[in-house]
């Protein structure tokens, strides 16, 4: 006689199914949305502001920036905030095929949950008067996996969405993990002093890498140098970080380094507690920096406290070399004196410039670290 269905087998079960209902968005692509957006990511392309610019690159006038997509089928803040509510009172639902999902990894006990990738893919750029309909599929459940981050299970939703015509302009595959917490290295390693006759733990392990591309790769080389280098174009002398190949308010390819003061001060900060990477220290706090010359990046901090930690704080740039390939800029309070290696109270995970000084977004400290907007751990 079989006996009763595995976790695996409820959770493969689901794959295949329609996620839960189709999304609309609540209002139309619009001009004053897009210009919001532009000036909150500083990104100043012409063709999102500029009719004339965008018809001369051969659009019929502006367009959405394409990483908007979600932003055009959010559900908002009040439905976010009542299904919360109804998950404290212990009314969660399980209707969906994805609330089931929720409900068996939260049973088995993954209640922990990290974003680990999305990918997107554009028909067409979207433009104001468009009405996006999102539906989503769930589109694979991973066997349990041993993370760094503890074992879990990886949750992918593949993502269509379509106008009002019903012509798919999108698509997008977004995966999560849950994981179970207190099972992962970090865990594993942070019990301080080992007992008596007890194995020492072992070293700490290294800073993630950076991802070196030909863009950013003088950033991390003025950091082995202590200098804090920051993109100036050559043409109209736009500052841009984290490094990229043109610039987006004149279009130049051609740039040269400036190599920054230090100086500048916390313009927002935020306290990571997890999920928890081997290499770092928890809490973590992850500050973005508004340097004097006029730009930002995140960065890592030293001696600053989530107790201390202020918007509007004066700081300034030292370096701390992590080892013998990767040095990064640590910022501290401003009259403090220089970072101290191996003393970075605040450090985030870095990848690249963006987030080691500006690469690429991450989802999760150690997987944050080199491009974004500003980044610099």
């Amino acid at each position: 006689m079989s006996g009763s269905p595995s976790l695996d087998d409820k959770l493969q079960a689901l794959v295949g199914q329609v996620s839960g209902p189709a999304t609309r968005g609540s209002q139309p692509v619009n001009e004053p949305m897009i210009e919001h957006w532009v000036e909150a990511m500083g990104d100043f392309n012409p063709v999102y502001v500029d009719p004339d610019a965008a018809r001369a690159a051969g659009f019929p006038g502006v367009i959405a920036p394409p990483t908007m997509l979600q932003a055009w089928v959010m559900r908002g803040l009040r439905a976010s905030l009542d299904e919360d509510a109804a998950r404290d009172a212990g009314r969660e639902s399980a209707g969906t095929p994805n609330d089931q999902v929720t409900a068996l990894l939260n049973g088995a006990g993954f209640t922990s949950v990290v974003a680990t990738n999305c990918d997107q893919h554009y028909e067409r750029p979207l433009v104001p008067g468009d009405r996006l309909e999102m539906t989503s599929v769930i589109d694979s459940i991973s066997g349990e996996k041993q993370t760094g981050l503890g074992i879990g299970h990886f949750v992918t939703n593949r993502t269509e969405y379509r106008d009002q015509d019903g012509a798919l302009v999108a698509t997008m595959l977004f995966r999560i993990l849950r994981f179970k917490p207190g099972t992962g290295t970090a865990a594993k390693g942070a019990t301080g002093a080992a007992p008596a006759g007890a194995e020492a733990p072992a070293p700490r392990p290294l800073r993630p890498r950076p991802a070196l591309t030909q863009d950013n790769s003088f950033f991390f080389e003025g950091a082995k140098q202590h200098k804090l280098l920051i993109q100036k174009c050559s043409a109209c002398g736009a500052l841009r970080h984290p490094p990229r190949p043109s610039c987006a308010r004149c279009r130049s390819f051609e740039w040269e380094p400036l190599e920054a003061s230090g100086r500048g001060t916390i313009f927002s900060f935020v306290v990571n507690h997890y999920p928890q990477v081997p290499a770092f220290d928890y809490p973590l706090v992850v500050a973005l920096v508004e340097l004097e010359e006029g730009t930002r990046l995140v960065a890592n901090v030293s001696g600053i406290t989530p107790e201390t930690a202020a918007i509007g704080m004066a700081v300034e740039a030292g370096f701390e070399d992590f080892d013998d390939e990767l040095s990064l800029p640590v910022f501290h309070p401003a009259g403090l004196g220089t970072a101290t290696p191996g003393a970075t109270a605040g450090s985030t995970p870095g990848t690249s410039p963006g987030a080691t000084p500006g690469t690429s977004p991450g989802t999760s400290p150690g997987a944050t670290a080199a491009a974004d907007e500003t980044r610099t751990n």
